[in-house]
């Protein structure tokens, strides 16, 4: 017996998915929410098995749904690859690309040699900076393509996947409840710094900067060094450096939402059609990103 899935439906299972909200997924996708339930059933039945469950509050994907990721993606990325081909179509032209610099820990690189493989054609220019850096330059014309952190209150960006922040160190370093919190900083405008300054000033937490530095590298040594703590992303916690103990009491970070934005105002032209296309492999391979940030 040979099981032949239908595209439409495994692009719809990876938004629901990544986004765990059928309501969601229905928004980015341009469907009614029914119709991606009926994407979603009819890969289920394709399958022989249940890939979600879900309930009025919450979906969540099951052992057999966590499987169906990687098959999803790995078709998906041959289907697109044997359009290509057999379309004789071929992107041209410069794309400006911009990431924030903990996302190049990710699997990124990966999706990027895809993009690559099947865009020969396409040259990429690519930014690493702070999130809020990025934003900055897509605001002014400056990037095509922006992965990068939601910033807190804004709602526009393609959601690739969300993950919790945490205060991490050194397994040595201790924290003095009496004292200002040694903090190991981003400059501004970092989205992590902002969440961390608020969160200890929403609960009057006394700190001082320890350590401030524009490079990921550079903090990650000082924090190895014990010089302090520092917000970062869970899933991404660097060798040598863990969660703070809970007997730092320190405030909670909660979630960060990582997103592809692009121009609001992008006109047709070969760089908006490169974008495009590494963007729908960005949303096509969250899955593999989702699985990097949270530590699979």
């Amino acid at each position: 017996m040979v099981l032949v899935y239908d595209p439409v439906q495994l692009r719809t299972f990876l938004t629901v998915a990544q986004t765990l909200s059928f309501t969601q997924a229905a928004r980015r996708l341009g469907l009614r929410q029914s119709t991606v339930s009926q994407h979603v059933r009819r890969l289920e039945d394709a399958t022989g098995r249940q890939l979600f469950t879900r309930d009025t509050h919450s979906v969540e994907l099951t052992e057999d749904g966590e499987a169906m990721l990687g098959f999803a993606g790995t078709i998906l990325a041959a289907h697109e690859r044997a359009s290509a081909y057999f379309t004789g179509a071929r992107l041209r032209g410069r794309l400006r690309v911009g990431v924030s610099e903990d996302f190049v820990l990710t699997r990124l690189p990966e999706i990027l040699e895809a993009f690559r493989a099947d865009n020969p054609e396409v040259d990429l220019e690519l930014t690493v900076e702070l999130s809020g850096i990025l934003h900055e330059r897509l605001a002014g014309g400056r990037l095509d393509l922006v992965l990068a952190k939601r910033r807190t209150g804004d709602t526009h960006g393609d959601l690739v996947w969300r993950s919790a922040l945490a205060w991490i160190g050194a397994p040595r370093v201790r924290v003095d409840p009496d004292r200002p919190v040694p903090l190991i900083l981003f400059p501004a405008p970092g989205i992590t710094r902002a969440r961390a300054l608020q969160a200890l000033e929403r609960e009057g937490r006394p700190w001082r900067a320890a350590c401030t530095s524009s490079s990921l590298s550079a903090l990650i040594a000082a924090a190895r060094a014990g010089l302090g703590v520092m917000a970062h992303t869970r899933g991404l916690i660097p060798p040598g450096l863990v969660p703070v103990s809970a007997r730092a009491a320190l405030p909670d970070l909660g979630d960060v939402d990582f997103v592809l934005l692009r121009p609001r105002d992008a006109r047709p032209s070969p760089a908006r059609d490169a974008a495009d296309a590494l963007a729908k492999a960005i949303l096509t391979g969250g899955d593999r990103l989702h699985r990097a940030a949270d530590g699979i």
